[in-house]
């Protein structure tokens, strides 16, 4: 049983949304991932949310570009929370993967996170706070990294500080 289930669109896509993954890894969260596509295996993506769902998928995260119909696609078939990254192409840059996740239907809604690897990051981010609500654990390993992340920044900032401070 996975509580985050992952479609990417295309296995071409899997180098921009792996921050997910390892980001999932490192909280001790279960995953499943699999390449599906709305438009391609439009049946086998309605069967796999069946089949997550029923197994206790808690969250949808789908990345996909060009059109970007898998997350709404997802949507459609699930009232579970579904977090859509938009990946770039090369046509548009990933705008228009990004206004087609972004624009659901009233009662369908996806979160939109920002394009490839930001947006990978932040949806396992969004996750994971999404599970954390019924799990003071995970809650505690959230608080925790958003502690070595403000002390990073805060060490890099002494650090840029002393530099220039000493020319």
């Amino acid at each position: 049983m996975a509580d985050v289930t992952i479609f990417m669109g295309s296995a071409s896509d899997e180098e921009k949304v792996a921050p997910c993954m390892e980001i999932l890894q490192k909280l001790g969260i279960s995953f499943a991932v699999t390449v599906t596509s709305a438009h391609r295996t439009a049946e086998r993506t309605a069967q796999l949310v069946r089949e997550e769902e029923a197994s206790g998928c808690k969250v949808f995260i789908c990345a996909a570009g060009m059109a970007a119909h898998l997350a709404g696609a997802v949507a459609a078939r699930t009232i579970k929370p579904v977090l859509g990254i938009p990946i770039s192409g090369q046509a548009l840059a990933g705008m228009d993967a990004l206004l087609s996740t972004v624009q659901m239907p009233p009662g369908y809604p996806v979160a939109t996170l920002a394009l490839d690897k930001a947006g990978a990051r932040n949806a396992a981010w969004l996750a994971a706070e999404i599970l954390a609500l019924g799990n003071s654990a995970l809650a505690e390993k959230i608080r925790e990294a958003r502690r070595v992340m403000q002390s990073d920044v805060e060490e890099q900032g002494r650090r840029i500080s002393a530099q220039y401070a000493s020319q």
